[in-house]
This record gives structure tokens, C-alpha cells and sequence, in this order.
């Protein structure tokens, strides 16, 4: 499964889902691009998934439109101790059918 995280995420939680091919934003130079250009990108790079803490993205794109997963990491804060506790429900949620869409992980 390749997976990108979004810049709002820590790049450290790329070694809590090591067994996923797993990119950040900076890795692929997609810094700074608005969110239906990234989602139109990660499609035409054969992403699977977007990580994302960005809790508007849900809102502001039309997911008809992009057939992607978006997961949203539902925490307090962005830091890395924070958002890695919810590491064992994301990886719940990665290893079942993901549908196109928004998907919410909350502690």
C-alpha cells in the first residue's frame, strides 16, 4: 500500500508504518500545493491513501471527483507523541478495504 503523508504530519511517523510504502509531501517536492492538485497528483502517481490532520479537507473537496481515501488523524495536536498513539487504529483501518473518501481516526 503507498501511502503519503501530508506536511502537516510529522515526517517521524514514517517509521511507525515502515511495512507500508510511505512517502511524505517533501519526499515527492509536492510542497505547498493546494489539496485537489496533491489528491489529482498522488492519482497519477498510484497513491493508495492521504494522511492528512488538515480536519477541512473533508469539506473543501468533492471526493466524487477523487477517488481517494483520505484519512484524517483526529488528535488534540500534530505532534509526533500525540498523533503516534493513534498508530494502532490507523493500522487497523489500513488493513481493511479502504473506500474513496474521508475516513476519521480519533483517539
Amino acid at each position: 500500500m503507498k501511502l503519503l503523508l501530508d506536511e502537516n504530519l510529522p515526517k517521524r511517523l514514517k517509521n511507525d508504518l515502515s511495512e507500508y510504502e510511505i512517502y511524505t509531501v517533501r519526499d515527492k517536492e509536492w510542497n505547498g500545493k493546494k489539496n485537489g492538485e496533491l489528491l489529482k497528483l498522488m492519482i497519477a502517481d498510484g497513491f493508495d491513501a492521504l494522511l492528512t490532520f488538515d480536519k477541512n479537507l473533508q469539506y473543501q473537496q468533492n471526493f466524487n471527483k477523487y477517488s481517494l481515501p483520505v484519512i484524517l488523524l483526529n488528535a488534540p495536536d500534530n505532534s509526533y507523541i500525540t498523533l503516534r498513539e493513534l498508530v494502532p487504529k490507523l493500522k487497523t483501518t489500513l488493513s481493511q478495504p479502504l473506500i474513496p473518501g474521508p475516513i476519521e481516526i480519533t483517539k
